[in-house]
């Protein structure tokens, strides 16, 4: 099914409608927003009493300046840390931006070395050890078995099978069993 189109009046009517309600929803916003900031005045500043006599509205006027320079110093030192920050994180980035990519993983090489070069490396050329660890296994004493010494009387197991080879050997192997 084919959809129906607008008219191109039609369109015109509902885009004039949309922006006509846009306008009034703008304007609304910002009457909300001037009533909200001077409710805000109206909470945090007081109305200023100016007083009747000269020396009276010097001491407002030195006050005000003393206020003024608190402000103004604590905003400059606000600044300098936050421009200080700001630089340390640019300097960390480009280190990481430089770490990434330009850092290559090192082909790792085997290594052959002693027990006793590998003592010396981690304990320094200080300590003097000598590690032999054949010195420190214990001596063991074959004892002769009975079943050992049976084997060495059978003889060599090489003659066993040359008599048992071709067939007089197989004869006697049957006439043996038998």
């Amino acid at each position: 099914m084919s959809e129906k189109k607008m008219s191109s009046s039609r369109k015109h009517h509902l885009k004039s409608l949309m922006l006509s309600i846009a306008k009034g929803l703008l304007e609304q916003e910002v009457n909300d927003i001037e009533v909200e900031r001077q409710r805000y005045m109206a909470e945090t500043c007081q109305p200023l009493s100016l007083p009747g006599s000269m020396q009276a509205l010097q001491e407002l006027c030195r006050d005000l300046h003393r206020k003024i320079d608190v402000i103004d110093e604590e905003r400059y030192d606000l600044e300098m840390k936050v421009n200080k920050s700001a630089k340390e994180i640019e300097d960390l980035n480009i280190k990481v931006i430089d770490l990434k990519g330009k850092f290559k993983k090192p082909t790792l090489r085997k290594v052959r070395m002693s027990a006793d070069q590998m003592l010396q490396a981690l304990l320094g050329s200080k300590h003097k050890v000598s590690l032999d660890l054949r010195a420190n296994l214990k001596q063991v004493k074959k004892e002769v078995k009975e079943e050992d010494k049976e084997l060495r009387d059978v003889g060599d197991w090489r003659k066993n099978v040359e008599d048992k080879a071709g067939m007089d050997g197989r004869k006697k192997m049957f006439e043996a069993e038998a």
